[in-house]
């Protein structure tokens, strides 16, 4: 994915979460925020020491971001996302974070199918 798809500054990180629009489960916690300054959607991943070493959370976070690059496409554009990786993701595969990070957008109303935008 696209640096321009990256939300990098600490300062617009505390935006979003300042924001309060969030939802989350066991594995996920999301934070959303609508940003009329870009044309695109943008997010951040954080991935925290409890997870493990820097191998594992570096491949959490490629996961993640290749989770959210194949729902690129269905995604709304000015929106800025943050994704909080929480340690229980370490107990279930790919196709389980997957599904769990599709159901957490969805509930966020981040897929264009939704009309209640």
């Amino acid at each position: 994915m696209k640096k321009q798809y990256r939300v990098k500054k600490n300062q617009e990180i505390e935006l979003i979460l300042k924001e309060k629009k969030y939802c989350g489960n066991q594995y996920f916690t999301v934070y959303k925020k609508t940003n009329s300054e870009t044309s695109h959607f943008r997010y951040a991943i954080s991935v925290g020491k409890k997870i493990g070493n820097a191998v594992v959370r570096n491949k959490i976070k490629r996961q993640v971001t290749a989770i959210i690059d194949n729902l690129n496409i269905n995604l709304n554009s000015n929106t800025d996302v943050f994704v909080i990786v929480r340690p229980k993701v370490k107990e279930i595969d790919f196709t389980k974070m997957k599904l769990q990070l599709e159901y957490l957008f969805n509930k966020q109303r981040l897929l264009q199918g939704d009309k209640n935008d």
